[in-house]
């Protein structure tokens, strides 16, 4: 289990940058793998859950319940 309680509305920071530059990423889903959004160009990605875990940086916004 990772040291981050992941939600969807998290924003989060990826240990590499986007292609776009951008390092914020928005969770739109989670599960067996995890569905982002780039925060600055809007492309989506999507990966398998432990893969996702370690590419965490850190967790800078929470989501509002």
């Amino acid at each position: 289990m990772s040291e981050y309680e992941l939600k969807p509305g998290d924003i989060i920071s990826m240990k590499k940058p986007h292609p776009c530059g951008a390092n914020r990423w928005e969770i739109i889903r989670t599960g067996m793998d995890f569905k982002a959004r780039c925060c600055e160009c809007g492309r989506f990605i999507r990966m398998k859950r432990n893969k996702f875990e370690k590419s965490v940086s850190e967790v800078l916004e929470k989501s509002e319940d």
